[in-house]
């Protein structure tokens, strides 16, 4: 699943990082989200996470990397566009 969707590449940030990080694979994104949900203990994230986790299909992937960029969009830490 890792080879997931690598048309949606796009940075963000993780809360107090001033760098953002690019996600280019569906990989890095539960990472990242990994990592957000160790910094924000927002329950909604974790959430997201066990979705990230359990997603058995390219069709869900895509819908729950479009729902985390929507999460990232609502918090502000989504980067307008690709540095």
């Amino acid at each position: 699943m890792s080879n997931v969707g690598t048309a949606w590449t796009f940075e963000a940030f993780l809360p107090n990082v001033s760098a953002p990080v690019r996600i280019n694979t569906f990989s890095d994104a539960q990472i990242f989200v990994r990592r957000w949900t160790i910094r924000d203990k927002d329950p909604a994230i974790r959430v997201l996470l066990r979705r990230l986790d359990r997603a058995n299909s390219t069709s869900m992937a895509n819908a729950l990397i479009a729902e985390f960029k929507r999460e990232l969009a609502k918090r502000g830490l989504l980067c307008a566009s690709p540095q």
